[in-house]
Parts: structure tokens; sequence; C-alpha cells
């Protein structure tokens, strides 16, 4: 990806949900999935014809997601469809019986680029219970082992929690062993299951930016956090401090705000070299920061389009319209866009443009989606 690549055409990531059906009962969910496939799921053949659509956009990141998609059968010919179609397939499945060592050799074979399962703890009874199902760890440990046999690179998606918090280092250790490729830190939106009660603070969310950064200069895979668009703020300000440069050295001084072409950390990137100072080289690749509806598209197991699976304002329907369109002119991903319909600190705040904060959060907990984002403590340079 390089710098002409325009976030107001093209995204860089594009999650779709092929299906609400699941096994597990989660406590923080987003879809409150059902054991039960809905009769309203895209079909095969409207699969096919979103994965074209897909292909034409040419995101860098284009995963198959859930409920669990392993629900669906034709999900194995959804990613070799896409990957003949030139998009490098990931998939989520969930960790249920049906995710075999049988079926991770199945999903390399038609041609799956990367896998991502969820592991909220280093232990089993504390990860069986966040999923709500015994067995659920063991599944998901087999699962990893077996694409490391494939040679699928693997993604570790971890909910943070007061639940799961104080269990971050441990984790650390696990995912160490277990040769993982990337670690997605995922921050708490309170939608679907997700309650309020389970988030943490602002002033945690600071600290637990401080243990990413560091764990992030040793760690033998690369990180990044999903829904805490603010590390990259925090991020920008390490480094500065580190290298001996001012903030205001990358800050655009006629409108004083930092310039987010020369940072693309967090939210929705993809696998980065090791080590701090190699990832803020690879960022250079990419314009700027992905927020919901900014370089990011979800569709729904019913076909509806969304700025993010965690943000539910509805754009469109890609049974009716066309994906391109809905994202490009919607008046929904277009407001998104524009950083200036921002309010509260995340309108004043000199990072608005790189950062922008977590707009599914935002509407969850205020009912504005252009409200600041409620779990960032910092306080704006600009008046």
């Amino acid at each position: 990806m390089n710098d002409t690549v325009d976030f107001n055409v093209s995204p860089f990531v594009v999650i779709w949900e092929n299906t609400r059906a699941c096994d597990l009962a989660c406590v923080h969910c987003r879809a409150a999935a059902q054991p039960k496939r809905s009769q309203f799921e895209l079909t095969t053949e409207q699969g096919f014809a979103l994965i074209d659509e897909v292909a034409v956009m040419k995101p860098r990141v284009f995963v198959i997601t859930g409920g669990d998609p392993l629900k669906r059968e034709d999900t194995y010919d959804m990613i070799r469809y896409a990957k003949d179609r030139g998009l490098e397939p990931a998939l989520t499945p969930s960790a249920t019986p049906l995710l075999t060592e049988a079926a991770v050799s199945r999903m390399k074979k038609h041609g799956l680029s990367r896998l991502a399962v969820s592991l909220d703890a280093s232990r089993a009874d504390m990860h069986d219970a966040f999923r709500r199902v015994d067995g659920s760890f063991d599944i998901t440990i087999r699962a990893i082992e077996a694409a490391a046999k494939e040679g699928i690179p693997v993604q570790i998606n971890t909910t943070v929690t007061r639940r799961t918090i104080d269990d971050l280092p441990n984790m650390v250790r696990l995912l160490t062993d277990l040769g993982i490729a990337m670690w997605s830190v995922f921050f708490l939106v309170p939608t679907g299951r997700g309650k309020r009660g389970d988030l943490v603070t602002a002033e945690t969310v600071e600290h637990l930016f401080s243990f990413l950064y560091e764990t992030a200069k040793r760690a033998p895979f690369a990180i990044r956090t999903t829904e805490a668009m603010h590390y990259r703020r925090y991020m920008l300000q390490r480094m500065a401090l580190e290298n001996g440069r001012r903030i205001d050295d990358l800050r655009d001084h006629e409108t004083g705000l930092i310039d987010a072409s020369t940072l693309f950390l967090g939210h929705g990137s993809r696998p980065m070299p090791l080590g701090v100072k190699a990832q803020h080289a690879a960022t250079s690749r990419a314009p700027r920061g992905v927020n919901e509806g900014k370089g990011f598209v979800f569709i729904s197991h019913i076909g509806d389009v969304f700025p993010s699976g965690f943000l539910p304002l509805k754009a469109g329907n890609v049974k009716t319209e066309s994906l391109s369109e809905i994202y490009r002119t919607s008046d929904l991903f277009v407001s998104l866009r524009n950083t200036s319909n921002l309010k509260g600190k995340c309108g004043r705040c000199e990072f608005r443009d790189l950062c922008g904060g977590s707009r599914a959060r935002a509407w969850s907990m205020t009912g504005d989606v252009f409200q600041e984002d409620p779990l960032c403590g910092y306080q704006p340079k600009v008046a």
C-alpha cells in the first residue's frame, strides 16, 4: 500500500460476517450470536458476488468472520473464491468442535492466508469462563498448533476487560511460546453482550499502552490494538521522546494537527516488523490511521453495511446496492471520514486526524457517534 491510497475511495480492511450462528456464548459478543443460522443470510451466490465487489476495491485485508464461519459449509468455497479473485482471505472461526485439525488443513488447501482465533486468558479456567463453554481454551490451542503445522500465520485476539487485564503479562509469555504472528488487543465496546461494567478506566488504558509499547520492543510477534485508536497517539509521543524529537516537528503548523501520513498504527493494520523502531519504519506505507468508515467497512450476515462491526449504524445493503457506492458516497461513511465533525476533546485534539477516537464506543456510551471517546484520558494541547 502506498501514499496514493485514498480512503475516500478504497478501504484498507473489509470484514464480512457470513453468519451469526455460533455455538459459543461469549460474555462480550458484539453480535449476540445464536446457535442457528438465519434464513436471511447471504446465499452462496450472493457471497460470491460480494467477494467480486470486494476484489474490485482491492483492500489489503479481507476477513471472513461470524458468529462462527465454520457453521457454513460453503465458507471453504468462499476462501478459495476470494483467493482466486486476488484477495488474501483471513478467517476468524470460533473455538468449537468444528475447529479441528482437519478443518485447519482444509482451510490451507483452499487458500487461507491467516487464521485469527480468540484467546482471552492464559489459563483454561479463565478463558472458558469468558467464552462460557468448557474446552474452548484447549480447542484454541490445538487450532494454533495445527495452523503452525500447515504454515498458516496466526493472529490472537484478546479482549481487555476488568476480568482479563491482570493476566496480560502471562498472555505475552504464552503467545511467545505459541509462535504467533500478531497479537490484536481489543478494547471493549459495550454493544451486544458487552457490558459497561467490564470496561477498564481511561487511566488504566494509558498504563496498558505503556505495557504494550514496551512489550512490542521485545516480543517475537507484532502487536496492534482494536478500538483503541489513541494508541497511535501514545506511540507517536513515546517514539518522539525516545528519538529526541518534538511532536511539533510532525505537526502541520497551519492547522495544528499531526500529519497522519507519517503513521499507521493499530486498528486494522497488517503485520509489522518486530520492534517499535521497525514498526515505525513500516508505517509510512499507509496514508493514515484506519477508523470506522475510514478505511474500514463491515458487511453483516444479511448484507447490511456498517462502518464497523461494533457500530450498528446501517448505511445500506449489498443485496440491493453497490458496496463501493455505499462506502464512497453514503452520508454516514462520508461524515465519519470528516474529522471536523468530531466533538468534545476529540474535536479539539491535535491528534484527531491520526486517531479520531473510537466512534463505536462514543456511540454506544453517549448516543452520539461524534462525541469524544470515553476511554481516552488525553487532554488536547489545542485550545
